[in-house]
């Protein structure tokens, strides 16, 4: 279902009308602006795309749980969101103040103080009308000792489909709560994805987080974890697997702002043909976040001397009593492995094939137990047959 006309409450108005300021004033950005080095937007054309809808299917939930398109929960919760909205993700970018302006999809989803949704929460967005830019907007908020499972999935309508999709991702775990969320996207090939993402976690709250990039064919997703809570933890997972010429970006910030927090991040590559990938990662503990634990890792595996990939870890680390590491890596397959797979009776293919779901495979299982991972996997398969071919 596409989103009707939103009746707009002032705030939105107001807000609406400062984005466009914004978006006059602000430069969009090129190779020369920091963050935006690795991707390329000149063949960009942004009047080229005019704003529409999408077709959007949302289930799943339970009992107590909300679950609407945004612009029908401004009717019922316009205080709640217009308290939340926008209050992770500020308007201070080209592409976020873009969004500001025109968004009229979305979600919201809003679980209640101690309530625990008995069904996994399951929205298809797809981008079904050629020539469109559909700004999103996801909005998910989890009271105190609230639990749920969230997988948001971007699609297109076509191979074909020629679309940009220029999304904010806002979510707020409160104290005691406990979140999985996965997102994943296959784009087409022709698609421009844009996405601004951030999670601000609660006092001993918990946010396993993921992303899966299959698709899409040059674009940026920015990725903001803030350990804002005392005991709050955070996992987040990465992976990509991309073809032809496709280019992925991510940029990831692992913020710790409170005393026993703790983060792990891990990202995974597959790339074929001459498709690129750049992956940028930081861990960073504010002053007074003591006994901080962090990881961070990038793996890319690279299936043709045409593939690149960049992996870039960083550390800002402004507290004394931490453990925070990286580690970053970026291979062709290994050829011994080949070797005794070959030995083992498989052709080379099989063997390659066997090699790059393993490496994968270690992703998968950082999901949680269930349907979501279940279908999560074979859309993984799926994907790597496609490059495999």
């Amino acid at each position: 279902m596409a989103s009707t006309t939103i009746s707009e409450p002032a705030w939105l108005a107001e807000r609406r009308k400062k984005g466009a300021e914004l978006v006059e004033s602000l430069p969009a950005p090129d190779r020369k602006t920091r963050g935006w080095e690795f991707t390329n937007l000149r063949k960009l054309k942004l009047d080229s795309y005019e704003n529409g809808s999408a077709e959007v299917g949302i289930t799943g939930g339970g009992d107590g749980v909300v679950v609407l398109p945004l612009a029908d929960a401004l009717a019922d919760h316009a205080d709640l969101i217009g308290e939340r909205l926008g209050s992770l993700v500020p308007a201070d970018d080209y592409f976020v103040a873009r969004n500001e302006v025109a968004w009229n999809d979305g979600v919201f989803v809003y679980v209640p103080r101690n309530v625990i949704a008995t069904e996994p929460v399951k929205i298809q967005l797809n981008l079904d009308t050629e020539g469109s830019a559909v700004n999103w907007r996801t909005l998910i908020v989890l009271e105190e000792g609230a639990q749920a499972e969230v997988w948001e999935n971007l699609v297109s309508a076509s191979d074909d489909t020629d679309a940009l999709l220029n999304s904010v991702v806002e979510i707020a775990v409160g104290q005691n709560a406990n979140l999985d969320f996965v997102s994943t996207q296959d784009l087409s090939e022709k698609s421009w994805l844009f996405s601004s993402q951030r999670a601000e976690i609660g006092r001993d709250g918990k946010l396993d987080w993921a992303t899966l990039g299959f698709g899409g064919g040059n674009g940026k997703v920015r990725m903001t974890t803030n350990l804002a809570g005392q005991g709050s933890e955070a996992r987040v997972t990465g992976g990509y697997a991309s073809g032809n010429r496709q280019h992925m970006d991510f940029d990831t910030l692992q913020e710790h702002a409170a005393e026993n927090t703790t983060s792990d991040l891990a990202f995974r590559g597959v790339l074929t043909d001459h498709s690129t990938a750049v992956w940028r990662g930081m861990i960073k503990v504010d002053e007074g976040a003591q006994q901080t634990d962090a990881f961070q890792e990038c793996r890319n595996m690279l299936l043709s001397t045409d593939a690149h990939a960049d992996a870039i870890p960083g550390l800002e680390i402004l507290a004394d009593e931490v453990a925070c590491t990286h580690a970053a890596a970026i291979a062709q397959v290994d050829k011994e492995q080949l070797f005794y797979l070959n030995s083992r009776g498989l052709d080379e293919a099989d063997a390659k094939s066997m090699v790059v779901q393993g490496f994968l495979q270690s992703l998968v299982e950082r999901l949680k137990e269930g349907p979501v991972r279940e279908e999560i996997g074979e859309l993984l398969e799926k994907r790597l047959d496609e490059i495999l071919a």
